[in-house]
């Protein structure tokens, strides 16, 4: 299937904020958000220091880690290269602006909000990782994702072609909706166990082996939540099956239901094995890409091609 240049230029931008996304991740998995303790600049520089010889003297040696410093720096020009791509992607959406307008809208409120999202991100280095800014700095990056794919989609859907009736075709609306809306609330909960964490971790200066006890009953009803996320995602394979909807809805749901899973196997992981990095950073941004995927799931069977109700 060849793609045209906006094509090309919004699928690259929702690939390559979801590579952000879990760079984010190692960042704060890691302790590295205050790596670079000023904005724009880093330690006073646009290119950042890789040892404490080179640092300005009116920064303290003690707060200079190399690893820390590049990982957060490489974090800043990874989010520089977001927004010269949503740039880029919302100038060439000008092509659609009188075929089909809401392309160049989705592109534009993308382009918006990742102007707003630059703003939030030196917000979040001036309040000291405040936890609150954080997990808006987060559900902000999920906003901006979901319009890139939807914007992304609009401007493609025409190649796709998925033949439901209106019943089959509200029947996994109906399914995809609750899938989505019940992750969404898992993922905020999720961010309020991660918040209670970080003041475990960087207040009370737990060892990583009592950071979820110190949660409280957050934490399971974060755990036990998570099974509600599989009814609706059996629903929509068990639908797909019986409606014979196409081998893309097919995949796309195996694909949430696997990814539900694989949050599920992350979610145990964290608990039983004292809250590795890597199982952080793979449950951040496996649920960006479980979103994608829900997301995708909705647009095909509500846009796609439409057969007569029976």
């Amino acid at each position: 299937m060849k793609l045209n240049l906006y094509q090309k230029t919004a699928i690259t931008t929702v690939i390559a904020t979801i590579v952000l996304i879990f760079v984010g991740g190692l960042v704060r998995a890691s302790g590295a958000g205050l790596g670079c303790p000023d904005w724009p600049q880093c330690f006073g520089m646009w290119i950042p220091p890789t040892d404490v010889a080179d640092l300005p003297t009116q920064y303290d040696a003690s707060q200079f880690n190399p690893v820390h410093t590049w990982l957060e720096y490489i974090n800043r020009l990874v989010g520089v290269l977001i927004g010269f791509l949503i740039t880029l992607t919302f100038l060439i959406s000008f092509k659609y602006r009188k075929k089909d307008p809401i392309v160049t809208m989705a592109s534009g409120a993308a382009f918006v909000l990742v102007l707003f999202q630059g703003w939030l991100g030196g917000q979040v280095v001036r309040s000291g990782l405040s936890a609150g800014m954080i997990t808006l700095h987060m559900i902000l990056a999920m906003i901006i994702l979901s319009t890139l794919l939807y914007a992304s989609f609009r401007a493609m859907n025409s190649r796709i072609k998925i033949q439901l009736s209106a019943n089959q075709r509200k029947t996994l609306l109906w399914a995809s909706l609750s899938v989505l809306a019940l992750t969404l609330i898992q993922m905020v909960i999720g961010t309020q166990v991660r918040e209670s964490i970080d003041v475990a971790k960087n207040v009370m200066e737990l060892p990583r082996s009592e950071w979820i006890e110190s949660v409280g009953t957050l934490y399971p009803i974060h755990r036990s939540f998570s099974w509600l996320v599989v009814v609706p995602a059996g629903l929509i394979l068990f639908y797909n099956k019986k409606f014979e909807a196409g081998s893309l809805l097919n995949r796309l749901g195996w694909a949430i239901a696997l990814l539900i899973l694989l949050q599920v196997v992350v979610g145990v992981t964290l608990e039983r094995f004292g809250m590795p990095g890597t199982a952080q950073v793979l449950h951040l941004t496996g649920v960006a890409v479980l979103i994608c995927a829900e997301l995708l799931y909705i647009l095909v069977v509500r846009f796609s091609g439409k057969a007569d109700a029976v």
